[in-house]
């Protein structure tokens, strides 16, 4: 095999799959899961109804979907040394070091772990989708010194994790915009993430230890870790006549802009009006507009002198914050959906597999000889 004679920097522009479960055209801002534009699915399907198309390339009929959910719901119910693991894990540990050391724990008591039969990497993938978000709910409560709550298995997956996080089931609103914002991540191309997880697979590993990689992956602050940094951001200037001063300061030192920019998207990124949309929702609703003015501000700025347009974080850590969520639990609810995506990944990576191996090209030196260790 020919050795690479140019690297492509993070891969850029390289193809490292086919895939049927989503498009993301960056130059025109477009983002597909299996044939459906996010505009057609963002607020007309449920998050349910995306896990069925992610998984088996169609939208489910009512049956499908009820028995979806049922499977779901059933699920949810950890094994109870996970719970007690949960409970010593110390509590002012970063929510994303404790969801992603859980998830692997629960491949050592899946006596299907290894099961390499389709039927099992499926339902799997299902538990994953159930249990990500419980580990979530647990570990915050546990983290506050709470009792946890059970899953209530007549709530959908989104009013049940606002169920057992604030310990009362949600209202049509607040579970409404929960749901759509899942909706809106549960997807997105070969991210890092993603690429980490089918890399994972490919090697034939299993489906906890794939999980594993992805919650791994996406916890860095270039990923996923994106929409806790606006928040902060937001929260540092305070006021939205702090906005202007502190855009200018932190481009004249070139800093970041958290939630700014996209590494695929070259132009606005399609999720992000359907946040923007729910951010003033909900302003109007807790009258308190502070904050999506403060967003709406840094975008304009960011796209008047930078040409750079707001991502999904920029807005997702807006309607978070909005809902009461802790800032912290960004991230994690940013797993919590993209669970869908990761495990269908897994599934399609299995379904025609082939070991992830790329090449690297050497820069170092050649023909180094060894000195002995007394000279040198």
């Amino acid at each position: 095999m020919s050795n690479p004679t140019s690297p492509a920097r993070g891969l850029d522009g390289i193809v490292v799959a086919s895939t049927r479960l989503s498009d993301v055209r960056g130059d025109v801002g477009k983002l597909v899961y299996c044939g459906y534009d996010i505009d057609e699915l963002a607020g007309k399907v449920t998050f349910e109804e995306v896990v069925h198309l992610l998984h088996h390339d169609r939208l489910p009929n009512a049956h499908e979907l009820a028995e979806l959910r049922s499977t779901l719901a059933g699920f949810r119910d950890l094994p109870r040394a996970i719970k007690q693991i949960i409970q010593k894990v110390p509590r002012n540990a970063p929510p994303m070091h404790a969801i992603r050391s859980v998830v692997s724990m629960l491949g050592c008591f899946d006596t299907t772990a290894d099961d390499d039969s389709m039927h099992a990497q499926r339902r799997k993938a299902l538990r994953l989708v159930a249990q990500i978000p419980v580990i979530t709910a647990y570990f915050h409560r546990h983290r506050q010194g709470l009792p946890l709550i059970d899953p209530d298995p007549a709530l959908g997956e989104a009013a049940n994790f606002l169920y057992m996080v604030n310990g009362e089931a949600p209202n049509a609103e607040m579970e409404g915009t929960m749901d759509v914002c899942y909706v809106l991540h549960a997807e997105h191309g070969m991210n890092a993430s993603t690429f980490a997880a089918r890399v994972t697979i490919a090697t034939l590993s299993d489906m906890y230890s794939a999980i594993t990689s992805a919650i791994g992956t996406l916890k860095g602050p270039l990923h996923g870790g994106a929409n806790e940094g606006v928040i902060k951001m937001l929260l540092e200037i305070g006021s939205l006549e702090g906005v202007d001063p502190y855009i200018d300061d932190a481009l004249a030192q070139k800093k970041k802009i958290m939630g700014i920019g996209h590494r695929v998207y070259k132009v606005l990124d399609p999720r992000a009006p359907h946040l923007q949309r729910m951010s003033r929702i909900l302003a109007a609703k807790i009258g308190d507009p502070k904050w999506i003015q403060m967003s709406e501000r840094i975008a304009e700025l960011m796209l008047q002198k930078k040409g750079l347009n707001a991502n999904v974080d920029f807005y997702s850590a807006t309607v978070y914050y909005s809902l009461g969520i802790p800032t912290d639990l960004f991230t994690p609810l940013f797993a919590i959906a993209r669970t869908a995506g990761w495990t269908a990944h897994v599934l399609e990576q299995l379904a025609d597999n082939r070991l992830i191996r790329p090449q690297s090209l050497y820069t170092g030196p050649l023909g180094l000889k060894v000195v002995p260790i007394g000279d040198r």
